[in-house]
């Protein structure tokens, strides 16, 4: 079976990462979408809310699962026996960044691949940070969220 984790700590989720999801569910047989947790990290949105924007965003879809986990990413994976990583990849920024985390992991664990997918065009721009500064400061991000769960995070 192949199984994917999605990792991030969707602070909210964005249809930046539903597109990326979206766009891989015909590549594997699973999709995890892991919630990093740190608890020395503070978070605008709980885990549990995070946890549920996820399972509204795709309406229970039995490929899609949502965990959530602590500590590395690789271990993650090969608790739940995961071969792939997927990653989303916005700009050349991102790919550095996340390029160097990938040789890392593949240095740990060589059976596990990171998987990178370009961000769909016109969705580059958005990321997590800056929606969520939209919404602490009360303006509109209604446009960047899963239109299903718009009414919870505005």
């Amino acid at each position: 079976m192949k199984i994917a984790v999605f990792p991030g700590s969707f602070d909210p989720i964005t249809i930046g990462h539903q597109d990326i999801i979206e766009r891989a569910l015909p590549l594997f047989d699973k999709i995890v979408v892991a919630i990093g947790t740190n608890t020395a990290k503070k978070y605008h949105f709980s885990l549990e809310q995070r946890t549920e924007f996820i399972r509204l965003t795709f309406n229970n879809n039995p490929k899609i699962e949502v965990k959530t986990y602590e500590g590395l990413t690789i271990d993650f994976c090969k608790k739940i026996n995961s071969n792939y990583i997927l990653r989303g990849i916005r700009n050349s920024s991102d790919y550095l960044y996340e390029n160097s985390i990938a040789q890392m992991n593949k240095a740990m664990a060589e059976d596990i691949e990171t998987i990178f997918m370009p961000t769909t065009p016109e969705l580059s721009a958005i990321n997590s940070t800056i929606v969520r500064d939209i919404i602490i400061n009360n303006g509109d991000a209604s446009q960047f969220v899963p239109a299903v769960i718009k009414n919870k995070i505005i």
